[in-house]
């Protein structure tokens, strides 16, 4: 038997994808939009943002949302706020602040362990 950091690790590669596949996939498929898109926001090619970098450091890039990038987003946040709704709704507040708290505690670790082996490869 694995450890418990596993058993949590495979338990949130479990949710992550049941809670994808339970509605919002649909909804972003119906915009022709893929996960990835939607939340990382590569849509230029769509015509659903504008991208300029900026004059003081090359690799700063600015987005900004298209007319239409401002109609698509607010075609999909209703629908996608009732997925979430149905999905997580069942928790309370309490239960889903605690929730959110933990896993931006991850995040923020995992973030801080990916930046130390970036600058650990680099110096080598």
């Amino acid at each position: 038997m694995g450890s418990l950091e596993e058993a949590a690790f495979l338990d949130l590669l479990r949710i992550a994808d049941m809670l994808s596949r339970g509605g919002v996939i649909g909804v972003l498929k119906a915009e022709d939009l893929s996960t990835t898109q939607y939340n990382v926001l590569r849509m230029e090619k769509r015509g659903l943002i504008s991208q300029s970098r900026e004059s003081r450091g090359r690799r700063i890039v600015m987005a900004r949302f298209t007319t239409e990038g401002v109609k698509l987003v607010d075609r999909l946040h209703e629908p996608v706020q009732n997925i979430h709704r149905k999905q997580l709704g069942h928790w309370g507040k309490d239960q889903l602040r605690a929730l959110a708290e933990l896993l931006a505690a991850a995040r923020a670790r995992l973030a801080f362990i990916y930046l130390l082996q970036r600058i650990s490869c680099t110096h080598i």
